[in-house]
């Protein structure tokens, strides 16, 4: 999981809404990056289902998707499409007949698209191939499956959030947020905890919140770094105090001589010569033979 994938995922809950409209129909904007997974013209629900479908499979597997594609980094990312899709097909509640089973035999058995060879797999060949290895995880129940589907969007609010310029994420370090409330609440349910299937799912979450907390904790160790970096070694002044002395020195510049001690220097150094001179003198006029002793 990363931002770029709950980027895309948020996306999709804008294009096709998460609930049905007043009519009982699936809400579906017109977006050109639908359309050519579109049968038709996406006249019915479950032709709009398929089109979102295989373009979050796109987005994730394919190298004209996000990049570097998350299916690298994340094999289990197949698992929040699962969730989205469970969900989606969960929410028509009026049809007489399995809709999960429907579209399944319908479109991923079916239809070309889910089965022919996809050479940015690097495991399966096709769509399909890569479905029916998490194919069970299309028939949970429709009350928990939207347990799961409220757990992602909260966790990828979480990841939307996400800011190099900010420490916002901080404050969810300490698992007080939505997500976590929601997470727990999973896995205090029975009936979830003790199916393998949701096992793996919550697993998944888990992974993926944990990985949030890395970024998180990431971006506020760059920070840190940053203002460090910006604070620096300001030039000033030196104090000698190991020596004893106030050199008074700035980076890249010279001493200047303390006028009180100038003074004090040339007048000592005066009184030295005047004493000097006559007694060189002396010793001259006695070299020469000129004083008698």
């Amino acid at each position: 999981m990363n931002k770029d994938v709950c980027k895309t995922l948020q996306d999709v809950k804008k294009w096709f809404f998460d609930e049905l409209g007043s009519n009982g129909d699936y809400q579906l904007i017109n977006v050109e990056d639908l359309k050519k997974h579109c049968i038709s013209k996406c006249d019915n629900n479950f032709d709009k289902i398929n089109a979102v479908c295989l373009y979050l499979l796109d987005q994730f597997y394919k190298h004209e998707g996000l990049l570097p594609s998350p299916s690298k980094s994340n094999p289990n990312i197949v698992d929040n499409i699962f969730i989205w899709l469970s969900y989606m097909l969960s929410l028509d509640k009026t049809i007489n007949y399995d809709g999960i089973k429907y579209f399944y035999k319908n479109y991923i058995e079916k239809r070309n698209t889910y089965n022919t060879k996809i050479d940015d797999l690097i495991v399966y060949d096709t769509y399909k191939e890569l479905i029916d290895t998490r194919k069970y995880l299309l028939n949970m129940d429709s009350n928990i499956v939207s347990k799961f589907y409220e757990a992602l969007i909260s966790l990828c609010n979480l990841y939307n959030e996400l800011d190099y310029d900010n420490t916002d994420c901080k404050k969810y370090l300490d698992d007080n947020s939505d997500f976590f409330k929601k997470y727990q609440e999973l896995e205090k349910n029975t009936s979830i905890t003790g199916n393998d299937s949701y096992n793996e799912l919550l697993t998944t979450l888990l992974t993926d919140y944990n990985d949030f907390k890395k970024e998180c904790n990431h971006i506020l160790s760059s920070l840190s770094t940053e203002k460090k970096d910006k604070a620096g070694l300001t030039p000033g002044l030196i104090s000698g105090q190991d020596s004893g002395l106030d050199l008074g020195l700035y980076y890249g510049q010279e001493s200047e001589p303390n006028s009180e001690s100038s003074s004090e220097a040339t007048s000592s150094s005066s009184s030295i010569t005047s004493k000097l001179i006559p007694q060189i003198y002396l010793i001259s006029l006695l070299l020469k033979g000129n004083i008698t002793t």
